[in-house]
C-alpha cells in the first residue's frame, strides 16, 4: 500500500510539473485581455480591409474631383525659344515683335535674313461651355463616388462582422480548453485508481492499458485545443491591427445570449450594399447616356495672350486672340457608335447583376433565418443531451469503482460526457453568431 501511494505522489508530482511548464509558456506569450467592445473599435481603427476600403473612396474622389475639367477653365503658361534662318518665319518673327523696318524689304535680306531670334511667352486659356457627354460623365463619377462610400461602410459592417465572429470563436475555443483540461483532470483519477486496482490484483492488464491509451488522447486533445486558441488570437489579431506574437485572450467568458421571440428578418432594400449596386447601375446608365451624347457639338471659348522679343525673358511686343470654337466630331470611323454599343451592353450586364446579387442575398437571408430556427433547436438538444450524459457518466464512475461496470463502460461513458459538453459550447456559439449574422443581412 505504501508503495502504491509512493506512486501516486510521483504521478502527481509529475503531471504537476507539465502544468506548471505550460503555465509558463503561456505566460511567456505577451497576453492580453481584451473584449469585445475593444475588438470592434480596434476593428474599426486598424484592420487593413478597411483601410483598402477608404483607399477606393478615396480613388473614386479623386475621379470625380477630375470630372471638374468640363467646367472649370483650363490654364496654360509656356515659353518657347526659336532660332531660324528660313525667310518665312524669320520675316514672322520681327512682325510678332514690331520691329520690323523699311530696309527689312529688301529682296537679299528677305532671302538671306541670317540667324533670327524669337522668345515667345504665351498664357492660353479654354473655358468649356457646352460639353453635354461630359456633365453626363460628371454625374456618373459623382454617383461611382457614392456607391464607393456606401461600399466602404458596408466593408465596415463586415469587418466588424468578422470581429465578433472571431472574437466569438475564441471564447469557444477557450471553452473547449476548459473542457478538455477537465476530462484530463478525470482521466488522470480513473488513471490512478485503475492502477491501483491493477497493482492489487483488481483489474485485468487490457483494462488498465485503456485508461492509459485515455490519458494519452486526452493530453493530444489538449494540445490541438491550445493551438487551436493561438490560431484564432492570431487571426483576431490580424483583424483588429495587433502584433501577430500577440495572445489575445476574451475578457467575457462563452455565454448563451438571450432567446427572444423571432424578429421579422426581411431583405432590407437600403442596406448599404444594395444602395451602392444601385447607384453603380444609375452611374453606368450616365455613362450610355454620355456615349450617345457624344454627336452633340462641344463649345469652346479660347483665348491666349503673348509676349515675343529677340531676348529672353523678353516682353517687348504683345498681343492678343480672342475665339469662340465649335467642334462636332460627325463620323470617327465607327468608333462613337462602337462605343455607344460597349456602354449600351455593360448597362444590361450592371442591371443582371444588380438583380442576380439582391436574389442572392434574398437566399442568403431564407437560409441564415432556417440556420437561426436550427441553432435553437440544437440548443435546447444539447443542453438536454448535456445533462443526460453528465449524469450516466456518475452513475458509470459510482457502479465502476464498486466494480458493476467494465472499464471500456467508464470510459465510453466519461468520452460521451465531455463529448457533449463540447457540442453544448458549440451549439451555444453558432446560435449567438446566426443572431448576430442574420442581423448583419438585414440591416
Amino acid at each position: 500500500m505504501q508503495m502504491h501511494t509512493k506512486d501516486n505522489a510521483i504521478l502527481k508530482g509529475v503531471l504537476s510539473l507539465i502544468l506548471i511548464l505550460m503555465m509558463l509558456e503561456v505566460q511567456a506569450q505577451s497576453s492580453s485581455v481584451i473584449n469585445l467592445e475593444e475588438v470592434k473599435a480596434k476593428a474599426k481603427e486598424k484592420n487593413t480591409n478597411l483601410k483598402i476600403s477608404q483607399q477606393d473612396y478615396a480613388l473614386a474622389k479623386a475621379q470625380y474631383e477630375s470630372s471638374r475639367a468640363v467646367l472649370l477653365p483650363q490654364i496654360r503658361l509656356s515659353n518657347t525659344s526659336s532660332f531660324t534662318n528660313n525667310p518665312l518665319n524669320a520675316f514672322g518673327f520681327k512682325l510678332l515683335q514690331r520691329d520690323v523696318e523699311a530696309a527689312d524689304f529688301d529682296p537679299d535680306i528677305l532671302n538671306d535674313p541670317g540667324n533670327v531670334e524669337n522668345f515667345n511667352t504665351r498664357i492660353e486659356l479654354m473655358q468649356p461651355l457646352i460639353n453635354v457627354d461630359g456633365w453626363k460623365e460628371r454625374k456618373m463619377a459623382h454617383l461611382n463616388l457614392e456607391a464607393s462610400n456606401l461600399q466602404a461602410l458596408r466593408t465596415a459592417e463586415y469587418v466588424e462582422l468578422e470581429a465578433i465572429k472571431t472574437y466569438m470563436q475564441l471564447q469557444l475555443a477557450h471553452k473547449s480548453l476548459k473542457v478538455i483540461e477537465k476530462a484530463k483532470e478525470t482521466a488522470i483519477q480513473n488513471h490512478i485508481w485503475a492502477k491501483n486496482s491493477f497493482e492489487q490484483g483488481m483489474m485485468q492488464s487490457a483494462a488498465y492499458l485503456n485508461m492509459e491509451v485515455r490519458v494519452a488522447e486526452v493530453e493530444h486533445k489538449l494540445n490541438v485545443a491550445q493551438s487551436n486558441i493561438q490560431n484564432v488570437s492570431d487571426y483576431l489579431a490580424f483583424l483588429i491591427g495587433e502584433e501577430n506574437d500577440a495572445h489575445l485572450m476574451p475578457a467575457e467568458e462563452l455565454i448563451l445570449d438571450p432567446i427572444n421571440a423571432e424578429e421579422n428578418y426581411a431583405l432590407n432594400m437600403d442596406r448599404k450594399d444594395l444602395l451602392a449596386m444601385e447607384y453603380s447601375v444609375n452611374a453606368q446608365e450616365k455613362m450610355f447616356q454620355s456615349s450617345k451624347m457624344s454627336f452633340i457639338p462641344r463649345a469652346n471659348a479660347v483665348a491666349n495672350y503673348e509676349w515675343n522679343d529677340a531676348s529672353f525673358m523678353g516682353f517687348g511686343a504683345n498681343n492678343y486672340l480672342i475665339g469662340l470654337q465649335l467642334s462636332w466630331d460627325i463620323f470617327s470611323g465607327y468608333k462613337n457608335i462602337g462605343k455607344i454599343h460597349q456602354e449600351k451592353a455593360l448597362l444590361e450586364k450592371a442591371t443582371l447583376e444588380k438583380e442576380k446579387y439582391v436574389q442572392e442575398s434574398q437566399l442568403e437571408i431564407n437560409k441564415a433565418k432556417r440556420q437561426f430556427a436550427d441553432s435553437k433547436n440544437q440548443i435546447e438538444l444539447a443542453s438536454l443531451s448535456l445533462e443526460q450524459s453528465k449524469e450516466a457518466f456518475r452513475i458509470t464512475s459510482n457502479r465502476f469503482k464498486q466494480g458493476l461496470e467494465q472499464s471500456k463502460d467508464l470510459l465510453y461513458a466519461e468520452t460521451k460526457y465531455h463529448e457533449k459538453e463540447l457540442e453544448h459550447a458549440r451549439a451555444i456559439f453558432n446560435f449567438n453568431f446566426s443572431k448576430v449574422y442574420l442581423k448583419f443581412l438585414t440591416q
